[in-house]
């Protein structure tokens, strides 16, 4: 611990030191962070100046901490008794090592200015450990929150499931546990109440998009969707299911008596402090209804369109897109890929004072202060085209529409485009080229398509490689084959794949990173437009032109090391 008296050095000043930083970049967080407030590490890791585990090291040598990898460390059972469950979680500490003869114990923390844990500890422990001492090392919170989970949050659902462990979550204006209070009189009312915020907790702990509640005839089955992967949780009780999916209705207020139609619902939560949207969406099946709730959290997104990934021709081109005063510009992909975030980051990007941005969106994703938001609602006729006409009424600059899937919301669209206003939506296609193809199935014309697209971003989300397991290799023959590469392609790239460790829960991936295809009209395309070509000849011309192929865009991410070669194939194909 540090000495009482001792002048801490600033964290600026540490980063400089270990040259991490310059001045320039110092003086220009702070001046950040006197305009809008924050953290100083915050705004560094957020400028990408410099990682979160830069900031950690750092906030440890302010703190006269040691810095330690909790995922080498292998802590044996007698340490972990000196602390119960209860202390574990709630001053999130882990026992590191216990001098008997000094009677000091270090335990890891991820905050370091919380040294009243120290005092607390000391407090707890007296009665087992007379005159113990309490010493920090900092650890990341990725690193704790694993820990936590491996050493004190395991023993089976039953055991999470204590009346003590119940996640504390806002619904509107109620708190706490009365946010998911049911009817006392149901016998199975107190597991639901657990297990539904056990469920919650444990997806934004884990950084999860959806939560998949599937019923079957023996068994009540819970996946969980991370980096685009199903990993299948500890199955419920089946007699929860039905208890469970009816709670879940109520309180993202949907018909609870209607169970032979399938609908769609929304619960906005704040889960410890992070405001969380829920999309509820339910199914009947043979035997119940299926219950899919996908998590959007605010606080885990960042809609920086210099943090979405992009490579910095990519980055360029995307921004003078956007800045362009009038045309269509489509965002393509399935479901999950990432359209709306990429939109979401281009309206950030455009989003000053000078500018009149309005959405029309079904539904409102995320919150843009700045940014005229409608939400269509087509149960009193508020549809895409009858929001589109308002819109237009109300002097935009740009308009994002959230999905084409109708001729009289493509028709609008193009319609506001040529009276000079920049529309951006997204259609549903497998690569760039093909859009063009939809529109016209849509029905729109030819010439009205070749006079307002500026272009097609067509988009896919592949895992990274885990950076705490990742491992180089030469690839076999046969999946170079796959790739449509020979040995004499790859000749001094690099190749690597995840091991598996316990940050990434042994699948060797965390985190996800875009592929982009990006199709610019220029004029010999809106020509092919125009005289009815082929896709294969439309995606020709944007190759010539400098277009970037989904697979192409994949084989670059596999030669920097992000992603492996199972995810492209996965993602992507080749096209001739």
């Amino acid at each position: 611990m540090a000495m009482m008296g001792k002048r801490r050095k600033l964290l600026g000043q540490i980063l400089k030191e270990i040259e991490l930083v310059t001045e320039g970049d110092i003086q220009e967080a702070l001046a950040k962070q006197k305009k809008s407030g924050g953290l100083i590490g915050k705004i560094l890791i957020d400028a990408g100046v410099c990682s979160e585990g830069d900031i950690t090291m750092a906030l440890a040598a302010q703190n006269d901490m040691s810095f330690v990898d909790l995922a080498g460390v292998d802590i044996p059972i007698e340490l972990l008794d000196l602390l119960t469950e209860a202390q574990a979680q709630t001053y999130r500490v882990i026992p590191l090592e216990f001098d008997a003869a000094k009677k000091t114990l270090v335990v890891a923390m991820d905050d370091p200015t919380k040294i009243v844990v120290f005092d607390e500890l000391t407090f707890a422990l007296q009665g087992r450990v007379p005159g113990i001492r309490i010493q920090g090392a900092l650890a990341s919170k990725e690193d704790i929150d694993v820990a936590l989970d491996k050493y004190y949050g395991g023993g089976g659902l039953g055991k999470t499931l204590g009346n003590e462990d119940l996640a504390q979550f806002e619904e509107g204006n109620v708190s706490g546990k009365e946010a998911v209070a049911v009817d006392a009189s149901d016998p199975d009312a107190p597991a639901v109440v657990k297990l539904l915020n056990f469920l919650l907790a444990t997806a934004i702990r884990d950084r999860s998009s959806d939560i998949h509640l599937e019923p079957f005839e023996d068994e009540f089955r819970v996946r969980y969707r991370v980096d685009g992967a199903l990993l299948q949780m500890e199955n419920p009780p089946r007699e929860l299911a039905n208890p469970l999916i009816s709670r879940i209705k109520v309180i993202s207020k949907l018909d609870i008596a209607e169970t032979r139609m399938p609908q769609d619902g929304r619960i906005e939560l704040t889960i410890e402090g992070r405001n969380v949207d829920l999309r509820v969406s339910t199914l009947p099946t043979m035997f119940g209804e299926s219950c899919v709730m996908r998590i959007l959290d605010r606080s885990n997104v960042s809609l920086d369109l210099d943090n979405l990934g992009l490579r910095q021709n990519d980055n360029d081109m995307i921004k003078a897109l956007i800045a362009k005063p009038n045309g269509v510009v489509l965002v393509t992909g399935p479901t999950g890929s990432g359209k709306t975030t990429t939109l979401y980051c281009c309206l950030n990007h455009m989003n000053t004072p000078d500018m009149k941005i309005i959405t029309t969106e079904d539904p409102v994703e995320y919150d843009l202060p700045g940014v005229m938001q409608c939400q269509v609602n087509p149960d009193v006729g508020l549809t895409y085209g009858r929001a589109l006409r308002s819109i237009l009424r109300q002097d935009p600059d740009m308009i994002l529409v959230g999905e084409i899937r109708d001729k009289e919301t493509a028709a609008i669209a193009v319609e506001a485009a040529l009276t000079g206003h920049l529309v951006l939506s997204t259609l549903h296609t497998n690569d760039a080229a093909s859009a063009v193809t939809r529109l016209i199935d849509i029905g729109i014309e030819h010439f009205l398509i070749a006079a307002t697209l500026e272009a097609i971003i067509a988009q896919r989300l592949v895992r990274k490689i885990c950076t705490s397991c990742k491992e180089f290799y030469k690839p076999e023959d046969e999946h170079l084959y796959e790739l449509g590469l020979k040995a004499q392609d790859v000749t001094g790239k690099k190749f690597a794949y995840g091991k598996g460790c316990s940050r990434c829960n042994g699948t060797g991936y965390k985190g996800r990173m875009g592929l982009y295809e990006i199709l610019r009209c220029n004029e010999e395309i809106k020509q092919l437009i125009m005289d009815k070509a082929t896709v294969a000849v439309v995606r020709e011309a944007g190759r010539r032109a400098g277009m970037r192929t989904l697979r192409e865009s994949g084989l670059l991410g596999i030669y920097d090391c992000g992603t492996s070669i199972e995810e492209v194939l996965r993602e992507t194909m080749i096209m001739e």
